[in-house]
């Protein structure tokens, strides 16, 4: 097994090559406006230091999200097009469960929140039970709007740093690496776990509408 995981769907760029058994490589950048320019250097890296070619790799790992559409389809996308050369399959993975599974291997014991920038003064978030196990659906939120209901919980992930007043009891990492990601998909894979559909976990219409009602001009 060699896994490919890439996430686009936070600020951060993040690549990682995994053997089923741990990371051979890694590499992130954070920077939420580059999504585009950075992934496939980063793929090159990565495979560079790991002294390998594109071809070897067996499955691509993409986060899902939830994100903003923009940078969340970069990843998406990328993947796509490499298990499509390749022929090899492609396994979605939600980018929360990702930050979850890292802040479990650092030591954090559940219960937990993890909270991503959601933009828009709001939160992608989710509930944990351990880190691997979620005990919901993702959701996007104001932060003093579910504030009450997640008190006394510690939030992993950017949402806790933007909004410390909502969430005072804030974890690392801040944001997701593929290396987690990775070695969640292979521990999934390993146990015959199904995994995500590489489709992208908006939870919220895009800013851009087709116009319900176009003007109609009368020639004179």
């Amino acid at each position: 097994m060699l896994l490919l995981a890439v996430d686009t769907a936070t600020p951060a760029v993040t690549v990682a090559l995994h053997d089923g058994s741990a990371v051979v490589a890694a590499t992130s950048q954070v920077d939420a406006r580059r999504h585009g320019e950075l992934l496939l250097p980063a793929v090159h890296r990565v495979l560079a230091e790991a002294g390998t070619k594109l071809d070897a790799v067996t499955g691509l790992v993409v986060g899902v999200g939830p994100g903003p559409y923009t940078g969340l389809r970069v990843g998406l996308v990328t993947a796509a097009a490499f298990a499509s050369a390749l022929s090899v399959p492609v396994h979605g993975v939600c980018t929360l469960d990702g930050l979850a599974y890292a802040a479990g291997l650092a030591g954090l014991q559940g219960p937990f929140v993890v909270a991503t920038d959601g933009r828009r003064k709001e939160v992608y978030w989710a509930r944990y039970e351990d880190f691997r196990t979620r005990t919901g659906d993702p959701a996007v939120d104001r932060p003093a709007d579910i504030a009450e209901q997640l008190a006394g919980l510690p939030v992993v992930g950017a949402g806790a740093v933007l909004y410390p007043e909502a969430f005072p009891d804030a974890r690392e990492p801040e944001h997701v690496s593929a290396g987690a990601l990775a070695a969640l998909a292979a521990e999934r894979l390993a146990a015959g776990q199904d995994m995500l559909p590489p489709q992208p976990l908006y939870l919220r219409r895009p800013d851009a509408q087709v116009p319900k009602n176009y003007k109609v001009v009368t020639p004179k």
